[in-house]
């Protein structure tokens, strides 16, 4: 193997295990770069004997550490991480005063889960089994701990948006 496979064979290999540690987790490309890299240390010791593979070692080493280094630091690692908040909550049922035989209106489709609007408020609700469109008048059948189950009203008694 001549010297630019042999370097392509590793810089390619290395770029495969930064790229795991930082954005492809799976170990898939983490043990396809480590095995390119091995492949080209052993080409250079097979190819160009026991010093050459050596000086290839220590490069390939001091590369990776090197290119490690460049990840860790905040910068390269902030462009990765979330860096927005949830606002989101789990439905404060007690608070709302929602009980059975509530009406309201879905905001969006239930299936079979999606929100609604009850009370005023914007919450998570479950359809009974059956999939509700958006915009459909719906009352509540069963409150359980924070789950809302709700049913579709009849056309003529729906609640208007």
């Amino acid at each position: 193997m001549t010297w630019p496979i042999i370097i392509t064979l590793i810089l390619v290999g290395l770029i495969l295990v930064a790229l795991e540690i930082v954005a492809l987790p799976g170990a898939i490309c983490g043990i396809c770069g480590g095995a390119m890299v091995a492949i080209g240390i052993w080409q250079t010791y097979a190819g160009y004997g026991p010093t050459a593979g050596i000086i290839t070692l220590l490069v390939s080493i001091a590369v990776g550490v090197i290119m490690l280094a460049l990840l860790m630091k905040s910068r390269t690692w902030r462009r990765f991480s979330l860096n927005e908040q949830s606002d989101s909550r789990v439905n404060q049922v007690g608070e709302l005063g929602i009980q059975p035989g509530d009406i309201g209106l879905t905001l969006s489709r239930l299936a079979p889960a999606g929100k609604a609007r009850l009370r005023g408020q914007m919450v998570e609700v479950h359809s009974s089994g059956k999939f509700i469109d958006q915009g459909v008048g719906i009352v509540v059948t069963e409150v359980e701990g924070y789950r809302i189950v709700v049913q579709p009203l009849p056309p003529e008694s729906a609640p208007q948006s």
